[in-house]
């Protein structure tokens, strides 16, 4: 795995504050939303993002 850059932590924190109803625990839903939310030119990048947002939004429901 390896440690994430804080800009994928910052921005994808703040994709999920902004828009925190429209993310769930599917990656690809999520690499669709942030495709639709954000203009990002790396696909890699928005992965990273879209991947990042899913691992907190599965850890959420794993502790609830």
């Amino acid at each position: 795995m390896g440690i994430k850059p804080t800009y994928i932590k910052n921005f994808a924190a703040e994709l999920m504050r902004t828009h925190s109803g429209r993310f769930s625990g599917d990656f690809e839903e999520n690499k669709q939303v942030v495709a639709e939310v954000a203009v990002i030119e790396s696909k890699c990048v928005r992965n990273r993002i879209a991947g990042y947002i899913t691992r907190k939004q599965n850890t959420k429901k794993a502790s609830a």
